[in-house]
């Protein structure tokens, strides 16, 4: 892994549900882990959904190994906030973590 490519600095979040008072659910994001990281945008779509264009964008993040991150967390890299679909770990003794994710919040 060239170390020159984990250039950008993300938060890597994770999910917590609580209930108010009411009896409804309480989405909020605490902080998992702050790494450095590797991003690689490889395909994007846009497409109409509801009279609307919606916009889709997978990316590659790239990570140096890290346990516990897991599909359903989110990575936040500026005022970017991407899902993390899935999470490859590579056969490189446990060296690093490829996470496939979706970028949320592109509405036009």
């Amino acid at each position: 892994m060239k170390i020159g490519r984990l250039r950008h600095r993300v938060t890597i979040e994770e999910r917590s549900v609580t209930r108010d008072e009411f009896g409804g659910e309480v989405v909020t994001w605490s902080t998992f882990a702050t790494c450095w990281a590797e991003i690689s945008p490889f395909q994007g779509r846009e497409f109409l959904e509801g009279r609307r264009l919606e916009t889709e964008l997978d990316t590659w993040i790239r990570i140096r190994y890290r346990s516990g991150v897991l599909p359903g967390m989110r990575v936040v890299w500026g005022d970017r906030t991407y899902g993390i679909e899935f999470v490859l770990h590579h056969d490189t003794g446990q060296r690093e973590l490829r996470l496939m994710c979706r970028e949320l919040g592109l509405d036009r």
